[in-house]
């Protein structure tokens, strides 16, 4: 009977948890089809995108290689950041710890994508199931760690997408405290800045500045409407030198 009762516990609030996760994900596709630019970005790919950033920008775009997709899928979104440094015990309080990263998903709309940054540290979860579930229900697209994430097994479990450069179970209670939300930062090795374009999949996380971000879709468009173009003439011709040739494409 108890067994029979855990088994049934467990299915309930698996359904719950399902039930969640399609209303978050209604509720970012609603918010994609209002914005034009970020519905596009979702027809293109990380790669293009990031050839696309360096070529109108003239900078890297792309953070560094450890971060990496821990739990859910591709994404897309405005960036909403948050800033924790390490800090002195008395100001590392459970309050001040995750004070500016909790306000910024309390705030987000729907669509969104967090960048949290852990100065200094890969050693220290900058995100736990608490502020997962929240993101969930704020509708958040995902979220992006220069940090640590922990509680994964019960993120993944939400469906709650978080690229993250490592993953740890210790807490910032104690060593760090938030001291900034919606400014500047660097994630990854790269500037984000509030309102930038987040654009995601298993190859990396790229960044396409706001101001510039309609020249940067144009431009990554193009490329994978030449790729396009190139798989068949290889497929026919069986030579990658004479599709390069054709499309000068790389």
């Amino acid at each position: 009977m108890h067994v029979f009762r855990s088994f049934r516990s467990l299915s309930i609030a698996g359904l719950i948890v399902t039930a969640t996760f399609v209303a978050a994900r209604a509720a970012q596709d609603t918010a994609s089809s209002g914005d034009p630019l970020i519905a596009a970005f979702k027809s293109t790919y990380a790669a293009s995108v990031s050839d696309a950033v360096e070529l109108v920008t003239g900078k890297n775009g792309t953070m560094r290689y450890d971060m990496k997709l821990m739990t859910g899928t591709n994404l897309v979104g405005r960036a909403v950041t948050s800033l924790a440094r390490p800090a002195a015990a008395e100001q590392a309080t459970p309050a001040l710890a995750v004070k500016h990263s909790v306000e910024i998903i309390d705030e987000a709309k729907p669509g969104d994508v967090g960048v949290i940054v852990m100065e200094g540290t890969l050693d220290i979860a900058a995100m736990g199931n608490l502020m997962a579930t929240a993101a969930v229900e704020r509708g958040m697209a995902g979220v992006v760690l220069d940090g640590a994430i922990r509680d994964l097994w019960d993120v993944r479990r939400m469906g709650l997408t978080v690229y993250a450069r490592s993953r740890s179970p210790r807490t910032a209670v104690g060593h760090y405290a938030t001291v900034a939300k919606n400014v500047p930062v660097e994630c990854g090795g790269v500037t984000v800045r509030p309102g930038d374009i987040i654009v995601a999949d298993e190859d990396g996380v790229v960044v396409v500045p706001l101001d510039q971000a309609a020249r940067v879709l144009e431009e990554a468009q193009a490329i994978d409407d030449r790729e396009r173009g190139m798989y068949p003439f290889i497929r026919e011709f069986k030579s990658l030198q004479k599709a390069i040739a054709k499309f000068n494409r790389i």
